[in-house]
């Protein structure tokens, strides 16, 4: 807060009088009154009177540490005395506390303020402008300094203690929660207790997740409501997340999960009344974890492989990778140790890739795609759209009493338009076209919340329309891409471990009763000769060593298999071409030469 001319001495002659700022700061609202900004400013003042002083600014920041420079009202002194018009040549401060408690700001900033011939008093801490009055300045200072450093340890250990009996020592209450004062002993500390108005809401938006609301969805049903969010705006995504992982409305009490000093965290079970029960705050976060995004591999994004990154080795526990024989025509699965080391360093079989691929969708057909477990999904599906359809229904019938609304206004004004002789036109005329435009876009909401309610579908109980839809379902993981029939895969099956001699497959959910294994969710699988090819009887495009003595043009090839599906044609090797042959050579080698005999002619015998 600044002032300017706030304050002038009632003396009429001012000439010889010395100009100064007055600076105030507490480090907080909760002060004593001797530390108070008007007790402050009222000593200051009473000095500045005293000793001939004209105060020309006031300076006052409130509930700003003296730790930190970025305080409003001193920054801008600072600037101001920066100036070369500084209409001020002292600053007055109660204590030298209150102008910092920064040795090294101290330092800087008085260094500085010396230059433009600007002096700090204290007036309390009496100290001249001579080598022993700075020494003694110094020393104050470094006092200051360790008192507030000190003080600030002192604080936090005891608002450690505070929060490991159970007291919120942080400065804001949960939402749902307000913040009361109890006693212990001789003082009061604050604690928690369900806000009346607002608990509820909490309540209801784990009610809303946990019938599988999204927190988009939640976030639109209050901001429909008109229900505020804890800073009176909007709700969003991110504030919806943090209140449902929140472990405050468990009544547990967590303080110092941000600590710098790298100490646990303290965690106080029922040190305040709870929101929801645990089992309903854990059925939350589980549904909350299965539908956030997973990172994946870019290599397995882009893979030709249906199975990469669920195959693992039983042996390192890592995934198997793709590969190609030498001639691109053989797809297999190998260790990824097997590959980066040498041979011998894992015993894991490679694996026939299209084979054991379709030996895992024929499982998947099996046991997952039954008439049962069907039934379940499209009940699912049902349930899901008797939701949509509701929502839709109330949306349908705001639309149409808007609609109305509209209908009957736009009614008033045309009868206002034929019985009044004198109007302004173009006043009724764009009040027309608003209603108008507003009555267009409320009809076409109200069409396509017709056109989602004829959508709705009953309770498919036809077993022959149960089974079509199975076989879809086992068409699509046939014959989609790529992409679609791994994420597919991946919804159902959890992990493939793969042994010598067979693979154990974990799947994400218990099976059906009609499965093979109902109720299960691992499966162990025998892998016959034709799908196993071990490193030691390989198929004859893998014998040799791993990685072979590649050609240029095989490899340009082997990247056409990883990237297109397909080899590129096998390249012919062409024999190195014969050097051609200069005129000068040529007839050096037949005209005679003094260093090479000419060979003589042999007639005919």
């Amino acid at each position: 807060m600044k002032k300017e001319d706030a304050y002038m001495s009632s003396k009429t002659d001012q000439t010889d009088r010395t100009p100064a700022a007055i600076y105030a700061r507490v480090s907080s609202d909760r002060q004593d009154v001797d530390l108070s900004v008007s007790a402050q400013l009222r000593a200051l003042r009473d000095y500045a009177d005293k000793n001939d002083y004209v105060i020309v600014r006031e300076f006052v920041d409130e509930a700003e540490s003296g730790r930190v420079m970025n305080r409003p009202d001193f920054q801008k002194m600072i600037d101001e005395a920066k100036r070369a018009d500084v209409p001020f040549k002292e600053i007055l401060v109660w204590k030298f506390s209150r102008f910092t408690r920064k040795r090294e700001h101290a330092v800087v900033l008085k260094s500085q303020l010396r230059r433009k011939g600007l002096r700090v008093v204290s007036i309390t801490e009496q100290a001249e402008d001579t080598p022993t009055g700075r020494l003694m300045e110094g020393i104050i200072e470094t006092i200051d300094e360790y008192y507030s450093e000190n003080l600030a340890t002192e604080v936090l250990r005891g608002m450690r203690e505070a929060a490991s009996r159970g007291f919120w020592v942080a400065p804001m209450a949960p939402y749902g929660y307000r913040k009361v004062k109890v006693q212990d002993g001789p003082k009061e500390r604050p604690t928690l207790e369900p806000d009346p108005e607002t608990n509820g809401i909490v309540k209801r938006m784990f009610d809303l997740a946990e019938s599988r609301k999204g927190m988009l969805k939640i976030a639109r049903i209050l901001n429909d409501e008109g229900i505020a969010s804890p800073r009176g705006k909007l709700w969003n995504k991110m504030s919806i997340h943090n209140i449902l992982n929140n472990e405050a409305y468990l009544g547990t009490l967590v303080w110092g999960n941000n600590a710098k000093d790298g100490v646990d965290p303290i965690r106080v079970e029922k040190a305040f009344p709870s929101t929801v029960t645990r089992t309903q705050f854990d059925r939350v976060n589980r549904i909350m974890r299965s539908r956030a995004p997973k990172n994946t591999h870019p290599r397995r994004v882009g893979s030709t492989f249906l199975l990469s990154g669920l195959v693992k080795c039983y042996r390192c526990k890592r995934a198997l990778s793709g590969r190609y024989s030498s001639r691109g025509t053989f797809p297999y699965y190998v260790c990824h140790s097997f590959v980066k080391r040498e041979p011998g360093s894992c015993d894991s079989p490679r694996v026939d890739a299209r084979q054991f691929e379709e030996l895992v969708v024929g499982l998947i057909r099996s046991n997952v795609l039954t008439e049962g477990n069907i039934r379940g999904l499209i009940d699912i599906v049902d349930e899901q759209m008797d939701d949509v359809a509701g929502d839709e229904r109330k949306r349908l019938e705001t639309i149409e009493s808007e609609l109305a609304d509209v209908r009957s206004r736009l009614d008033r004004l045309y009868d206002l338009v034929e019985t009044t002789t004198e109007f302004n036109m173009a006043h009724f005329a764009d009040r027309i076209q608003d209603h108008k435009e507003r009555k267009e876009r409320l009809e076409s909401a109200a069409e396509g919340a017709r056109a989602v309610l004829a959508q709705r579908r009953a309770v498919l109980d036809d077993v022959n329309t149960i089974t079509a839809y199975a076989e879809d379902m086992s068409r699509f993981l046939q014959k989609s891409d790529m992409p679609e029939r791994r994420a597919f895969i991946e919804t159902f099956v959890k992990e493939i471990e793969l042994l010598p001699d067979n693979a154990v497959v974990r799947y994400s959910v218990p099976l059906p009763d009609d499965s093979l294994i109902p109720g299960k969710k691992v499966q162990e699988i025998p892998l016959n000769g034709s799908v196993v090819s071990s490193v030691n009887g390989s198929p004859p495009d893998l014998t040799g060593p791993i990685f072979p003595q590649w050609t240029a043009g095989n490899h340009r090839r082997l990247r056409s298999v990883r990237r297109f599906g397909r080899a590129l044609p096998l390249q012919r090797v062409r024999p190195p071409r014969r050097r051609r042959e200069t005129r000068s050579a040529r007839l050096l080698s037949l005209s005679p030469h003094p260093l090479r005999p000419t060979p003589a002619r042999q007639g005919p015998t």
